[in-house]
């Protein structure tokens, strides 16, 4: 075999095995990965109940509520568009508040409400997560 052909052959399988390798890791993340929602997304078309996923919008004026025992909370999420009601156990971001920005990340439950496990708060009044940038409108309200 010539040496042009060699490396033909060699490169060939190099491209192969880095598909491979690719659809392997692929393959193997596909469960991991967190899918984005907005309120007004879940509202149009349901998301899976057995996936994680990530609820991204604002928090709701009016919505927030602290129980008592100190560590759960529950508010609401909302794109101006539509309103996920969230429930949170654990310590919130020093940044979580009514007004501001969330990225929520859990499950959906079947009677569409969220569990969250983690939550993420914006980092100021300019910051907005990529994925909530293009789906927020600037409504505050939700029209009834």
């Amino acid at each position: 075999m010539k040496a042009k052909h060699q490396r033909l052959v060699l490169g060939l399988l190099a491209l192969g095995a880095i598909a491979g390798a690719a659809l392997l890791a692929l393959s193997a993340l596909k469960d991991e990965a967190a899918f984005f929602y907005a309120p007004g997304d879940v509202a149009a078309n349901p998301p899976p109940l057995d996936r994680g996923v990530r609820l991204g919008g604002m928090v709701e004026t009016g919505s927030l509520k602290r129980q008592p025992d100190g560590v759960s909370v529950r508010f609401a999420v909302t794109d101006g568009k539509a309103r996920v009601p969230v429930a949170f156990r654990g310590v919130t971001p020093d940044l979580f508040r009514e007004g501001s920005g969330v990225v929520a990340e859990g499950r959906f439950n079947r009677d569409g409400s969220f569990t969250a496990d983690n939550l993420l708060a914006k980092h100021d009044e300019r910051y907005m997560p990529p994925q909530v940038a293009g789906k927020m409108h600037k409504s505050d309200s939700i029209e009834q």
